[in-house]
C-alpha cells in the first residue's frame, strides 16, 4: 500500500523479517503513519501532505524515511517476541528513531526550508 509521504514496501524493509506483520497488518500501518505524517507537518508548520505530490525527490525521500522509521518503529515495537531478542529490536528501534531525528532536523533548518521552497 502507498501512503501519502511513503510506502508499506520502505516500513517492512525497515521493520525487518522477524517484526509480527500479521497483527501489526496494514490498518496498524496506516493509522501510525497518518500520526508520523501529522507530526512533520506540526514540527515543521508546513503541510507536506497536501504538496507531496509537487515536491522535489530529494524532499520525498527525507519525508519518506521520516514517516517509514516512525511506523516501523511502533511496528517492532508491537511485539518484539519474535526477535532473536529484545536486545536485537531495541537495537532496530535506535537505529530508526536515529534515522527520524536526523530527518527531522533537516526539515527543520531553515536553510533547508530555503532549499525545498526553491526545489
Amino acid at each position: 500500500m502507498a501512503y501519502i509521504m511513503t510506502t508499506e514496501v520502505e516500513i517492512l524493509q525497515k521493520m525487518g523479517k522477524n517484526a509480527n506483520t500479521t497483527d501489526f497488518d496494514t490498518t496498524a500501518m496506516t493509522a501510525a503513519n497518518l500520526r508520523a505524517e501529522s507530526i512533520i507537518n506540526c514540527v515543521t508548520r508546513n503541510n507536506y501532505s497536501d504538496t507531496f505530490s509537487t515536491d522535489n525527490i530529494d524532499v520525498k525521500q527525507i519525508l519518506s524515511d521520516f514517516c517509514s522509521s516512525f511506523v516501523a518503529i511502533e511496528g517492532i515495537a508491537y511485539d518484539m517476541s519474535g526477535f532473536t531478542s529484545r536486545i536485537e529490536a531495541e537495537d532496530m528501534i535506535n537505529v530508526l528513531r536515529d534515522s527520524m531525528l536526523r530527518a527531522m532536523m533537516i526539515l527543520k533548518n531553515q536553510n533547508t526550508v530555503t532549499f525545498i521552497n526553491g526545489a
